[in-house]
């Protein structure tokens, strides 16, 4: 089956990188004639498209090299998704919130002064907190879907109780805290620290999470040992009695990583980094590794910068707030490499580090995507606060935006911990809240919703 998806795969890709090409040239020479919105809007979706696939192609190789690390550190698959795979794949929120402050500061928009500051945090905020939605439903739920499609022995993704209860409950944690400070009239520099603060004790919790999950894995390689292969049950009930309670998922990997340390054939997996849709492998070493995320990250800051430039454009064009067509276009463009590096764990099997990916993602994004933006925003302003209102009045969108946020993270947190399984089912279910989530920011856009 793998070798008949194989090259399937990278020929598809290059057919989608075809078709945006020749769209994005056909719809270049369109707007370069004729000044009608239809014109500038269409060139500036297959804009978009490009940078997806730039930022995508730009975080695949950076994210083989963080989970190569991840497995020379022996890190659990929900630690690692929690941590590299969401570090990973949260570079393009980092960099989109750096070009909006950095250049809303710097006069490159229409607002000037303070009201420069709180447009670029404004879109900001919109970015990440939409960035956010979408990992959190969409990423799922095309998780769900894909595995339904292709993994028919066991067409549901195994959701483990300590992702819910860690990874989602942290996240609810910190979106209630950002929800608070959205409520103040200004953001300070304080503020910044506080989330930088939280995500700091969440690396706490998983080191600790990383530790008694080496402690477990030790224990169950050991008992595979001594007791000649015994049954998940077995196992399970011998460790116990140490006061050790490993996961399925644990022992699942075990079982395989032993089975293919004894088949001399079976070569390392995932020692090599992807890079221009498979079609170039690079065996990963140390120093190879680290070249490999430092050169990912600097063409993932370039395409962030040309994706602010389209968003603001885009914005100017339809003569909507900038807050409005960043928590659409901006987030989602961003949120395409948490999209495949999840469906890429799934589909190995770590079912564990494609849920915990995109909850990791999430508090990223709120803790450090956020509050770096923030911090540098008030640099420039001399260390004043941003303000959050406009005229007086708050800014548009914000509360709608804070309302769906915190009802979309319950609602898809009850979604999941119901038999802490993924089905198709609730997979579309998770679809159509999104799409609600989408017709909120078009109607707010449109001024039809004011919230």
């Amino acid at each position: 089956m793998t070798d008949q998806e194989g090259p399937s795969f990278p020929a598809t890709s290059l057919g989608v990188v075809g078709v945006t090409v020749i769209g994005l040239a056909a719809t270049w020479l369109w707007s370069g004639s004729d000044s009608s919105v239809i014109a500038s809007v269409a060139f500036g979706f297959f804009q978009v498209v490009a940078i997806s696939i730039v930022i995508w192609q730009a975080c695949d190789p950076f994210a083989d090299a963080a989970q190569w690390f991840g497995e020379r550190w022996k890190l659990p698959g929900s630690v690692r998704g929690a941590t590299l795979d969401a570090i990973a794949s949260s570079l393009p929120e980092l960099f989109t919130g750096l070009f909006f402050v950095v250049l809303a500061m710097k006069g490159g928009g229409s607002a000037q002064g303070a009201a420069a500051g709180t447009e670029g945090l404004g879109a900001t905020i919109a970015t990440c907190a939409g960035s956010a939605v979408y990992n959190m439903m969409l990423i799922p739920a095309l998780c769900g879907i894909v595995i339904a499609k292709t993994r028919t022995e066991h067409p549901v993704i195994e959701i483990e109780p300590r992702v819910i209860s860690r990874d989602g409950l942290w996240f609810l944690a910190c979106e209630l805290v950002l929800i608070i400070f959205l409520f103040q009239p200004t953001m300070t520099w304080r503020m910044g620290f506080v989330l930088l603060g939280m995500y700091f004790l969440y690396v706490c919790t998983l080191i600790l999470d990383a530790k008694r999950y080496r402690i477990a894995r030790e224990a169950v390689a050991t008992k595979f040992a001594d007791q000649h292969w015994p049954t998940t049950d077995e196992l399970v009930a011998g460790l116990r009695e140490a006061g050790i309670r490993p996961t399925l998922n644990l022992i699942d990997q075990v079982r395989r990583e032993l089975s293919a340390s004894n088949d001399e054939s079976h070569d390392e997996p995932h020692n090599t980094a992807d890079v221009l849709f498979g079609l170039i492998q690079i065996r990963l070493r140390p120093a190879v590794g680290y070249t490999i995320l430092a050169i990912s990250t600097l063409f993932a800051a370039a395409a962030c910068y040309w994706l602010v430039e389209v968003t603001r454009d885009t914005a100017k064009t339809l003569n909507v707030p900038l807050f409005f067509v960043a928590v659409i276009v901006a987030a989602a463009a961003s949120s395409v490499p948490d999209t495949f590096l999840s469906i890429g764990a799934a589909r190995r099997g770590d079912d564990d580090g494609a849920v915990s990916n995109a909850f990791g993602s999430n508090i990223f994004d709120i803790c450090v995507c956020l509050s770096i933006p923030l911090l540098v925003n008030v640099w420039l302003n001399d260390w004043q606060g941003v303000a959050l209102t406009e005229n007086g009045e708050p800014m548009r969108g914000i509360h709608g935006l804070q309302i769906l946020l915190c009802a979309s993270t319950i609602v898809t947190l009850l979604i999941m911990w119901r038999d802490l399984r993924l089905t198709v089912i609730k997979s579309w279910i998770l679809i159509a809240l999104y799409g609600v989530f989408v017709a909120y920011a078009v109607l707010g856009s449109l001024g039809i919703l004011e919230l």
